[in-house]
């Protein structure tokens, strides 16, 4: 009896410190459900570019190299360039993804928008953009396209959104038209 009372007694304070942690645990959960939707991370303007960029971070830190040759080969970024911005704190693979496909689409230099980010690294990319007065929608299309691309050369799952399979197709449309572009005889030289 007296070692049952003894076993009691040792095991109330684990006792106490777990209701207090279910206690807190429910104060958090309250707490966020009560507060406003946090802002993505990116926050670019564009809900489906914000998810895809949070991915293309665990992409980037799983194949580094993989992501800075995609950079290099269809975003026209130096591969120095990109391994020394990804170097800085607080950048992140889907920021230089972002600046550098948007610099594209708006034929601007990918260290244009990195040296925009870079002054104003507090600020989310919506208001950066909308700064510029240059958010367009074709833009942010281009983008969207971009990242498709890249997800594709990847051979990584992405989804579209309804839109995107419109424009786009699904992945084996995709990848058929893209065989079909590396299949077609070169067009005859002019004599």
């Amino acid at each position: 009896m007296r070692l049952r009372l003894a076993l009691c007694l040792s095991l109330l304070p684990l006792l106490a410190v777990s209701v207090a942690h279910a206690a807190r645990a429910a104060q958090d959960a309250a707490a966020s459900a009560s507060a406003p939707a946090e802002r993505s991370a990116y926050d670019t303007g564009d809900a489906w570019i914000d998810r895809w960029l949070e991915d293309v971070d665990a992409y980037a830190r799983r194949y580094p190299g993989s992501f800075v040759d995609e950079l290099q080969r269809t975003l026209g970024v130096r591969r120095g360039y990109a391994e020394a911005v990804l170097k800085v704190p607080g950048w992140r693979a889907g920021d230089l993804y972002f600046a550098c496909a948007w610099a594209q689409a708006m034929q601007r230099s990918c260290r244009d928008l990195v040296r925009l980010r870079s002054q104003a690294a507090d600020k989310p990319w919506a208001e950066l953009l909308a700064a510029q007065g240059k958010a367009d929608n074709l833009a942010y299309r281009q983008v969207r396209h971009a990242l498709v691309a890249s997800y594709d050369r990847w051979d990584r799952p992405i989804e579209l959104d309804a839109r995107l399979r419109e424009q786009l197709g699904d992945a084996p449309a995709r990848l058929a038209r893209a065989r079909a572009a590396y299949d077609t005889p070169a067009a005859p030289e002019a004599r």
